[in-house]
């Protein structure tokens, strides 16, 4: 018998994101460090599969999307966290969601390198948080 084939993978940057996330997680909460672990182990696993497949070489432009990125993850995780427990000071959900379209657009440079689905849902960020912008070429 034949085994399907998936029709809806996780695009390179999907997985990119997840890596990102996960290794957030593995620092921050260290009860499921473990876990996390493996998490990251089968996520860098498929990377590569991923990276096998393409002919696109990584340039210099998807590193800085993946560095974009994985700063973003880090911001929204720390806006969140201090949201959540009530700490004031420029943490709030409409930076979170700036925050998010530029994660998305950094998403987006990594599938424009080396080819696959893209999100069009990209927010733009509000007037007071236009120093979060970043210098796309």
């Amino acid at each position: 018998m034949k085994v399907p084939e998936r029709k809806y993978l996780p695009t390179l940057s999907e997985l990119i994101d997840r890596l990102s996330i996960a290794q957030l997680k593995e620092v921050f909460i260290t009860e499921h460090k473990e876990e996390y672990s493996q998490e990251i182990s089968d996520i860098v696993h498929d990377i590569q599969l991923c990276l096998g497949e393409s002919s696109a070489p990584v340039s210099a432009e998807t590193i800085r999307a993946i560095v974009v990125l994985s700063q973003m993850n880090l911001h929204i995780w720390h806006n969140e966290s201090n949201y959540r427990k009530g700490i004031g000071g420029g943490n709030d959900l409409e930076l979170t969601h700036g925050l998010n379209g530029i994660r998305n657009t950094a998403k987006n440079k990594i599938q424009e390198a080396v080819g696959g689905r893209k999100d069009y849902k990209i927010d733009c960020l509000a007037a007071e948080f236009e120093d979060w912008e970043i210098s796309w070429e």
